[in-house]
């Protein structure tokens, strides 16, 4: 069965940067195409931004293009995602989704089958 991990979250100042990571346990994360998504207070989950499996393919949230950055480093069975410029909008608890093995991104989100637990990010002066 495939776990997924968040970490990373945290309180930053508007401005500021984080890294989350999705670390995944119980098979190999290179063969999945992975996003991130958020869901803030009284609002509905939203896509942030979602990589393939390779890596060669990533796409963006219009809110986040050009502050966010998603990689992957698949020997290490992690997907990253770099938030700069951090606004308190940004506020929410942040997951990590799979629509499964072999699957590309895509744009609906009960696609996903697989989450993490999620991590909280809190942009707040």
């Amino acid at each position: 069965q495939l776990q997924l991990v968040e970490s990373g979250g945290g309180l930053v100042q508007p401005g500021g940067s984080l890294r989350l990571s999705c670390a995944a346990s119980g098979h190999t994360l290179g063969f999945y195409a992975i996003g991130w998504f958020r869901q803030a207070p009284g609002k509905e989950r939203e896509g942030v931004s979602c990589i393939s499996n390779s890596g060669g393919t990533t796409n963006y949230a219009d809110s986040v293009k050009g502050r966010f950055t998603i990689s992957r480093d698949n020997a290490k069975n992690t997907v990253y995602l770099q938030m700069n410029s951090l606004k308190p909008e940004d506020t929410a608890v942040y997951y990590c989704a799979t629509p499964g093995l072999f699957r590309i991104c895509v744009r609906n989100i009960n696609e996903y089958g697989y989450w993490g637990q999620g991590t909280q990010v809190t942009v707040s002066s």
